[in-house]
């Protein structure tokens, strides 16, 4: 499959262009604006403003099954480090996850697509805002993207270090992990730190309680199945000589399998309720579910692994992979649809830096490879008729 070499110089410059103005998630104005006046030029019918910052681009070349796929657009608030001639002009704000890249790879796709139309049936390019943390993908649903552009399946991608140029990697079942958050408060009573008998120490609750956590983990789900629960914040005290009130955890859960989800959310709930009380102190927990597991479905999986082989060779395209303890919100739309998604790898002869990295760039040798995988996709779901 040939990529005009005149749309890939296009694209890298779109993906530059684009790393240069990073917007946070549902901020992403002028980014969506820029993939509006792509897509229009493109001469495909744009639609605006679903989950606030998104966009959704149709794409119809005569009749057969309907397709989305997706991309996200946000940046994250970190500040950039690095000494690119494209660095963010935006100060504690990057694209230090790749959202570029993917945006830039739809958009070839979408212009490739729109220029050959080698396929039949319908496409919905979706640009979706918000995707670290915020649930965006939530929002375009709750917006009613499915009721409004209905779809047979829906397919993503991310940019993935640590995965040679030129592979691919898409499993039968899960890729990324759930992603749920909590807030454990420890009230206690506060009292002077040299007379600690006259109070309840929230700290020394917290510290046990930190240590007590990891034991859900290591003895209480089954080694044949994975979750991580890590705490993250702990925010006590103003000075040294004062035992505090309160103290505030934070922190993370993590799992490839809904029941051993629940099952650590129970535990946890449990554990701050009956362990704080052991040191005086009170023990209240906020649980916020997040994000689902991202599990690809069966034939969707089989379409991006034969598509990606098409144009790639078998040897590049790797299954059966570790899935990841990170997240990801593509994971409410393989809810609604069946869907599937894969990483695309972007080590070249130098390794690329890490995901949310203050020195990561997008490697843009990785665009034509996305494009060919996206394009042979559409052309072998929807093929075109005779």
């Amino acid at each position: 499959m040939l990529i005009n070499e005149e749309l890939l110089t296009d694209v890298k410059q779109w993906r530059q262009h684009i790393h240069s103005q990073p917007e946070l998630g549902f901020k992403e104005f002028k980014t969506a604006a820029f993939i509006v006046d792509k897509l229009q030029s493109f001469g495909i019918e744009v639609h605006q403003g679903l989950g606030g910052t998104g966009v959704v681009g149709t794409l119809t070349n005569g009749s057969g099954p309907t397709i989305g796929i997706r991309a996200d657009i946000d940046a994250l608030p970190i500040e950039e480090q690095s000494d690119i001639e494209h660095k963010s002009t935006h100060a504690n704000c990057m694209h230090a996850c790749g959202h570029d890249g993917h945006t830039s790879i739809l958009l070839g796709a979408a212009r490739h697509l729109s220029q050959h139309k080698n396929f039949s049936g319908t496409l919905h390019f979706i640009f979706q805002p918000a995707e670290e943390v915020l649930g965006g993908a939530k929002a375009m649903i709750d917006d009613g993207l499915f009721e409004q552009f209905p779809m047979d399946a829906v397919y993503g991608l991310h940019n993935w270090p640590g995965l040679s140029l030129g592979e691919v990697a898409v499993n039968n079942g899960p890729m990324m992990a759930s992603f749920d958050t909590f807030e454990i408060t420890l009230t206690g009573k506060g009292t002077h730190a040299a007379m600690p008998h006259l109070g309840a120490d929230p700290i020394a609750a917290g510290a046990a309680l930190i240590t007590n956590i990891q034991s859900i983990v290591a003895r209480r789900v089954s080694p044949m199945q994975s979750g991580v629960i890590s705490v993250t914040q702990m925010n006590s005290g103003d000075t040294t000589n004062v035992i505090p009130d309160q103290a505030i955890l934070k922190g993370t859960v993590r799992s490839f399998d809904m029941d051993v989800r629940q099952s650590m959310q129970e535990m946890l709930t449990e554990m701050v309720t009956t362990l704080p009380p052991l040191y005086g102190v009170k023990g209240e927990i906020d649980y916020h579910i997040r994000y689902p597991v991202t599990i690809n479905d069966t034939q969707a999986y089989l379409e991006i692994k034969e598509a990606a082989t098409k144009v790639l060779g078998a040897d590049k395209v790797k299954t059966d992979v570790e899935p990841s303890m990170a997240s990801e919100d593509f994971s409410f739309m393989s809810q609604q649809v069946k869907g599937a998604y894969f990483w695309l790898g972007v080590d070249g002869s130098t390794p690329s830096k890490p995901l949310h990295n203050a020195h990561y760039d997008f490697n843009d040798d990785a665009i034509e490879i996305g494009i060919k995988v996206w394009v042979s996709l559409v052309e072998s779901e929807l093929p075109k008729q005779a």
